[in-house]
């Protein structure tokens, strides 16, 4: 499988890398936890590459967690159970699947609007192809009170700072809305929705869960800042999204696995939450 020339992305080694973490990601026969990979020189002809470029393209994936190289005997996949990770190779693998489902719960979804950017470019330029997109989204109710934003002096409640958090998460919701069902639109996935709810806890965390199978979770850490809103300075404590640190957790080939125990539990709660509290927010 010779690498696609066309593809923006230089050098060539992360191309492979990509094509190695999809696998590892999607749980291809062969790219399970535990399986061997296959050698380099497999590998370099495979892909029709220099073993340099392979090399480089393993360390990667080293440097990820996604594999451990054990000397004398190769390279294995990793159990993946919770560690430090980026987003968006993974949101790109769960758009190579037919069916595409993704659930977020957070403060305004503008990290995840920003993530999907490059899945939902690639699903427009046809180099991905999924036959649906379902995407869910919890977010807090910005009309009553909150932990977050609150003003530093006191503690108290500004609805002014509540009306720019809801300014930002309707922004971004719609964005995500008007991207994914414009590819409906388009004819381009038989069918895509974009689901929105909110609900009245404050969100001091944030969770996705990918096609069911992969949960991240990460504690949004709060910081002071001030922003002028109608000309008056605000200082307040706000949650700060592109800072949050989240954990992965992947499904493992059994039930009872730690992986696969913790997806469920966040699906879980997110369904209940969901289908019990939440509620569609009035525009």
């Amino acid at each position: 499988m010779a690498l696609d020339p066309g593809d923006s992305r230089p050098p060539p080694y992360q191309q492979v890398g990509s094509s190695l973490r999809a696998s590892i990601l999607t749980k291809k026969p062969g790219f399970e936890t535990g399986d061997k990979l296959p050698s380099g020189p497999e590998l370099a002809k495979h892909f029709g590459v220099a073993r340099g470029t392979v090399d480089k393209a393993l360390n990667l994936l080293r440097t990820e967690g996604l594999i451990v190289t054990r000397q004398g005997s190769g390279s294995f996949v990793r159990e993946r159970t919770s560690r430090p990770v980026g987003l968006r190779p993974h949101l790109e693998a769960a758009f190579e699947q037919q069916q595409v489902t993704l659930d977020f719960a957070g403060f305004s979804s503008e990290t995840l609007h920003n993530a999907l950017q490059e899945p939902l470019d690639k699903v427009r330029s046809g180099r991905l192809a999924p036959e649906s997109i379902a995407i869910r989204l919890l977010l807090p109710d910005t009309t009553a009170p909150m932990a977050v934003p609150v003003l530093v002096d006191g503690l108290q409640d500004e609805a002014a700072l509540r009306e720019r958090a809801r300014n930002i998460a309707l922004t971004n919701a719609g964005g995500i809305a008007h991207s994914v069902e414009m590819l409906a639109e388009l004819g381009l996935v038989q069918k895509a929705s974009v689901e929105v709810k909110v609900h009245r806890a404050s969100s001091l965390f944030k969770l996705y869960i990918l096609n069911r199978s992969e949960a991240f979770f990460g504690f949004y850490p709060l910081r002071e800042r001030t922003v002028a809103i109608d000309d008056t300075a605000h200082t307040f404590y706000d949650v700060t999204g592109k800072d949050t640190t989240l954990l992965h957790h992947a499904a493992g080939p059994d039930d009872a696995s730690l992986g696969s125990q913790y997806v469920q539990q966040a699906q879980m709660w997110f369904d209940s939450v969901w289908s019990a509290i939440a509620y569609e927010r009035q525009s």
